[in-house]
């Protein structure tokens, strides 16, 4: 199912930056490969954007998946032509020193790499502790605030420089797999969906700023008013030492795509996702999430306007919130065959209410 096409925008899409709030980048190589085979591409306000195919139909289905990533923002230039900065998104400060970046500025990307003091002039207690981000900077190899202002600015964001790699036939690494993956997901459910006859409106959204309160899901779902919503995002991989899998359960990569069960995921439609699943041959692993209230963009569908049916699928992930980040080709195609059979099974009438479906 996944194509040599689709695997070279795989590379180019984990390859754009995009933390944020300053998704364009992403938005741009999301909506030029779906142009193509959708009815309509359109972006909004807040930069999410929209493919949608069969826009007539009366029941409406979402697929969102969100393609803004963490990263960091200039707020200050020292004297010695450093810039400080601050996180964008949940950062994990033990991963941040040494990380090659970009900053992103009006003129184009400026290479930099993030400092702190060296381990040899650090006091015994200070070895002991993580450094804080306020005592990290990023190095652009300027010599003092003049010669740096020249090429960047206050406020700039900043992304980890492009990563991507395939490290053999089913696994690669990237920056912000979280959540570009669950995006290149709703692509490619998009672009199968496009060859068979629907009997609903499938709207393909990869939505902004979920790291920093899954406002591009409020705001989309919002618009596009559906009866059942698809959350495509990642989820904790425990194949790996010391992840408390009798706290998580037991998920790994190449496993399937994982189902959740919790409060923002619809039982009717769960039900479903597991029976398609079964009578098609398509493996998946099971979660309670990694909290029973959930989260992800799939609270926010399931919030909007009178409610939404929703669904969470999961591509399990090592290293999340990490300059790089795992996932497996055999979990990412599984999604898509599971959400393609799915919505092209929908008749347009179905009941999503829990106990009287």
């Amino acid at each position: 199912m996944l194509t040599k096409t689709s695997l070279k925008f795989l590379e180019e899409f984990m390859n754009s930056s995009s933390p944020s709030g300053f998704e364009e980048e992403a938005a741009a190589c999301f909506r030029n490969y779906l142009a193509p085979c959708c009815d309509e591409v359109k972006t909004d306000v807040l930069g999410n954007t929209m493919a949608v195919l069969n826009p007539g139909a009366p029941m409406r289905v979402m697929l969102a998946g969100h393609y803004d990533e963490i990263g960091f923002q200039i707020v200050y230039i020292s004297d010695e032509g450093l810039l400080y900065f601050r996180p964008n998104g949940g950062i994990d400060k033990l991963n941040v020193p040494s990380t090659e970046v970009d900053i992103l500025t009006a003129s184009g990307r400026v290479r930099g790499v993030i400092g702190k003091k060296p381990i040899h002039l650090l006091k015994p207690a200070e070895r002991e502790v993580p450094p804080e981000l306020s005592d990290m900077w990023i190095d652009i190899g300027a010599e003092n605030r003049a010669e740096a202002e020249k090429i960047v600015s206050v406020g700039d964001p900043v992304a980890v420089r492009s990563n991507f790699r395939m490290l053999n036939e089913h696994r690669f690494m990237s920056k912000g797999t979280d959540d570009k993956v669950g995006a290149f997901v709703v692509a490619e459910t998009m672009r199968e969906l496009a060859k068979r006859k629907l009997n609903v409106a499938v709207y393909g959204v990869g939505t902004v700023q979920e790291e920093v309160g899954l406002r591009g899901a409020h705001t989309s779902t919002f618009g596009v008013d559906p009866q059942v919503g698809f959350a495509i995002d990642v989820g904790f991989a425990t194949d790996l030492p010391d992840i408390p899998k009798k706290l998580l359960g037991e998920i790994r990569l190449g496993g399937g795509p994982e189902l959740n069960r919790s409060c923002d995921n619809n039982p009717v439609l769960g039900r479903m996702l597991r029976r398609i699943a079964k009578e098609k041959k398509i493996a998946y692993q099971e979660t309670a999430a990694h909290r029973a209230s959930g989260g992800t963009d799939a609270a926010q569908i399931q919030m909007t306007r009178a409610g939404v049916a929703t669904a969470l699928l999961s591509i399990p992930n090592r290293y999340m919130h990490s300059p790089v980040e795992i996932c497996d080709l055999r979990d990412v195609e599984g999604a898509v065959k599971l959400l393609v059979e799915t919505i092209a099974a929908f008749r347009g009438d179905e009941s999503f209410i829990p106990g009287i479906d």
